[in-house]
């Protein structure tokens, strides 16, 4: 395994397939490019002649590019990277909420994406209601939605409050039902995007636990975090994203250490926390 600067190619060698276990998940030459404004700055000229307001500019992201792995059976993939590198736009697009500009992704499962916590909720609808919908939107029938809904509450601590609106919850209780909901539908590929930042300390323990457990039975598990500590913990591959670029594939702690020596970092403890 060797790592690449962010000027060299993003050819990367990947690890073979594990022999005998089907892909969950193919991603081939994916690229992923979007447009956003930004007000550029007017000049005094210009203001006068704009009555003040700047000039709106459009620009070209390229969130990925050509980026090529695969994912079979087992693995437990951790993605990580400086902020604006791609790994919540990969994420997306596995989870079919972005589609590819160039390339092509192949996902052989049920997916359970926790990319933002209580996406999709409606804060006017009961705690109870959203669960429903939450179940429903994960592929699964009424009857099975309703058989998990009292381990979601309980798992969510949220017994008092299920069926109250969820526009009175604090942000603390909507997070803990949001992640109980995702991991209370029995995904084959489970994606999460820092999903361990929900809760207080005691509820961070419950559900990184969970998440062991979900990476023993899932298919497939995918998780974003800046914890390098969680990624080894929970996971048993990595890759590592730069500027939308595949720098590097190899065991967590190879593309930990890595990426560690690229930011020009130390190894504290409060780096491997945070970084």
């Amino acid at each position: 395994m060797s790592s690449l600067s962010a000027s060299e190619s993003t050819t990367t060698p990947l690890p073979p397939v594990a022999a005998g276990k089907p892909l969950t998940v193919k991603v081939e030459n994916l690229s992923i490019t979007y447009k956003t404004t930004f007000e550029r700055v007017p000049t005094f000229k210009n203001a006068v002649t704009r009555f003040g307001r700047g000039q709106r500019s459009l620009v070209e992201v390229h969130a990925l590019k050509d980026v090529s792995f695969d994912v079979p059976d087992g693995t437990a993939l951790g993605i990580i990277g400086n902020n604006g590198a791609g790994k919540s736009t990969l994420m997306r697009a596995l989870a079919g909420i972005l589609p590819p500009n160039k390339g092509r992704i192949e996902v052989h499962g049920r997916i359970s994406p926790l990319l933002s916590l209580g996406v999709g909720f409606n804060a006017n609808l009961s705690g109870r209601e959203n669960i429903i919908l939450g179940g429903l939107a994960s592929g699964l029938s009424r009857a099975q939605v309703v058989a998990r809904a009292e381990d979601v509450t309980k798992f969510a601590g949220l017994e008092e409050f299920i069926d109250a609106p969820m526009r009175t919850y604090s942000s603390g209780m909507y997070s803990r039902l949001a992640f109980s909901v995702a991991v209370h539908m029995d995904p084959d590929i489970l994606m999460i995007d820092e999903a361990l930042s929900a809760g207080d300390a005691t509820f961070k323990t419950k559900a990184a636990e969970k998440m062991g457990e979900l990476r023993e039975n899932a298919r497939a598990f995918f998780l974003v975090s800046h914890s390098l500590n969680s990624i080894k913990q929970l996971c048993n591959d990595a890759i590592w994203l730069h500027k939308g670029e595949l720098m590097m594939r190899g065991t967590p702690e190879e593309v930990c250490a890595a990426y560690t020596k690229f930011v020009q970092v130390g190894d504290s403890a409060v780096i491997l926390e945070d970084l």
